[in-house]
């Protein structure tokens, strides 16, 4: 890994984690937690509010429809929950405004939790994160980026990003590349111009499995997950005098991870996963 010190700070994989098809797929769930299924006895049709222009999490079908890996781990929360729930879509910036005047019941959106979200709204644990990762080129056969191998190695960040503020901490010994935008690192990459790009493992994948990169590149070590850095992920939000409604769905969240529900919408929206 990358030093003695950094193996304290960084997170991979919790517990639990799998592989399907040859992609990784998370576990963000304590499997010694058991979780209760609250009384929904009386409970009304649950509004969800989405955003439809953050792919692959939330976005427009080709009927229009919203779709997206959050949108449909809602629908099957539903499901579980036996649950009547519709989708409306809101412009991002205004899903928690929209929730506080109870236009909706429930964000299905990429908000990152925070302390701050914390102290306006219930959240559910975590369903999802965005992690850090190594891109290399394939045909380069680059070291894992452990911290010896990246000595004298250039790597590509985006310029004032976590991902910068982490190699500068954590990676002494390299020699850093910003870049203005993950695009020109991007190509920077595939142009054989930096040995690494450390960058957001989802933006990541999304290129390399797009047409755009000619499968030129894959991840190396990682993932990287550490929260002072890179976030503590995303949940669904809920208003605070909706605390039953959280406890549902940190249930049902658990329960379609536990039944294989989660894993087979991973695999539809991640076909390369930032895992």
């Amino acid at each position: 890994m990358l030093g003695a010190a950094l193996l304290v700070l960084l997170t991979v994989l919790p517990q639990g984690g799998g592989q399907a098809q040859g992609v990784s797929i998370p576990n963000f769930w304590d499997p010694r937690a058991q979780l209760e299924r609250p009384d929904l006895t009386g409970v009304r049709t649950v509004r969800f509010l989405v955003d439809d222009e953050f792919p692959p999490l939330h976005f427009a079908g080709l009927d229009g429809n919203p779709t997206g890996f959050s949108v449909e781990l809602a629908r099957s929360a539903c499901e579980r929950l036996n649950l009547t729930c519709t989708i409306q879509v809101r412009r991002f910036d205004m899903l928690l405004d929209a929730l506080s005047d109870r236009q909706g019941d429930v964000v299905a959106a990429a908000i990152p939790l925070s302390g701050s979200l914390r102290e306006r709204f219930g959240v559910t644990a975590p369903y999802f994160k965005i992690p850090a990762r190594f891109a290399v080129r394939k045909d380069r056969n680059m070291p894992a980026p452990e911290s010896k191998a990246l000595q004298g190695k250039t790597i590509g960040v985006v310029e004032k990003t976590a991902h910068e503020a982490f190699a500068k901490a954590f990676l002494p010994s390299a020699t850093l590349k910003p870049f203005p935008d993950v695009q020109g690192a991007q190509t920077a990459l595939k142009a054989g111009e930096i040995d690494y790009l450390f960058a957001d493992g989802l933006s990541l994948a999304l290129w390399m499995g797009g047409e755009e990169a000619s499968d030129c590149c894959d991840f190396s070590g990682g993932p990287y997950l550490e929260s002072r850095y890179f976030g503590e992920g995303i949940g669904f939000i809920v208003r605070k005098d909706e605390e039953n409604l959280r406890r549902a769905f940190d249930y049902a969240l658990q329960q379609l991870w536990k039944e294989g529900k989660y894993a087979e919408l991973y695999l539809r929206f991640f076909p390369v996963s930032p895992f």
